[in-house]
């Protein structure tokens, strides 16, 4: 390891315990576990023959069929293999559940692997929460829609993840109103207590794209300057659908590990995700 590298993951080592000093008393991370390093943080897709310990929370994605047309060409040999269900996995769920794990895991019992499940028949009733990535070209069809609202009304929850500008805005706010016609998106703000469930975070940081953050030297993209969180919530208050808008969690979640991202928003995504799950799983 040379001497850059060397003291830039002192200087991670010590944001991280500041990071956990500062998570609020309840709950709040376990005193005295060892705090995790940035290149701890990546962790390879396990080989499909090893054995999985299944915990009472396991890290779900929804799959779906939708392509983002603006990541690949039709002519492209991937066009047709990958969706944008795919972006960032499985890299950034397995390393995300490290994180969690590095936390919480004396508090809430994770599932050693990710899944990632469909909206066709039943096995989506088999886990309480669920990524959503790129939703800004998620196209439900009715059947699908119907068997989100099913979900969401027997106690599931749903997070919306990297999208960006006004048209996939507009998306997502039209797949929700198929979903729910009579519920209305609400802006959330700091003082909603999930801002408060695990860590205290007190800024929404705009998470952004590594090709854009490292190469381009910029966190917004098509347009989408201002980032924001947003809620559904069914008619007893439960918040139902935690919508992120202008912002890319699930990337910052797959390059915390790599020292040209900018570890602020590393850690920031590592802290809401974390947030996220803890008030989906105690609400």
């Amino acid at each position: 390891m040379n001497q850059v590298r060397f003291w830039r993951l002192v200087a991670i080592l010590i944001l991280i315990q500041l990071t956990a000093l500062l998570a609020p008393p309840s709950p709040s991370p376990v005193n005295g576990q060892r705090l995790l390093q940035r290149e701890e943080l990546h962790r390879p897709q396990p080989s499909s023959d090893t054995a999985h310990r299944e915990g009472e929370f396991t890290f779900a994605r929804l799959r779906y069929s939708t392509i983002d047309p603006w990541s690949l060409l039709p002519g492209d040999a991937y066009y047709n293999r990958y969706a944008s269900w795919a972006t960032d996995y499985p890299k950034a769920d397995h390393q995300f559940i490290h994180g969690l794990r590095g936390w919480v895991r004396s508090s809430l019992d994770i599932s050693d692997n990710p899944v990632a499940v469909s909206l066709h028949g039943k096995e989506i009733f088999n886990y309480p929460f669920l990524y959503v990535v790129e939703p800004g070209y998620l196209d439900l069809t009715r059947e699908e829609a119907t068997s989100l609202r099913e979900y969401l009304l027997r106690g599931g929850f749903v997070i919306l993840d990297d999208f960006w500008g006004v048209s996939e805005w507009e998306n997502v706010r039209h797949q929700l109103v198929n979903v729910f016609p009579e519920y209305q998106l609400r802006q959330l703000y700091l003082d909603h207590p999930l801002f408060h469930s695990y860590f205290e975070i007190s800024e929404i940081l705009q998470t952004p794209n590594f090709q854009n953050i490292v190469y381009r030297g910029r966190t917004a993209e098509k347009g989408g300057m201002i980032p924001s969180y947003w809620g559904l919530f069914d008619d007893q208050e439960r918040l139902m659908v935690f919508v992120g808008r202008n912002l890319d969690n699930g990337d910052a979640w797959e390059w915390i590990d790599d020292p040209r991202y900018p570890l602020k928003y590393g850690l920031g995504a590592y802290r809401i995700g974390t947030n996220v799950i803890f008030y989906a799983m105690t609400h």
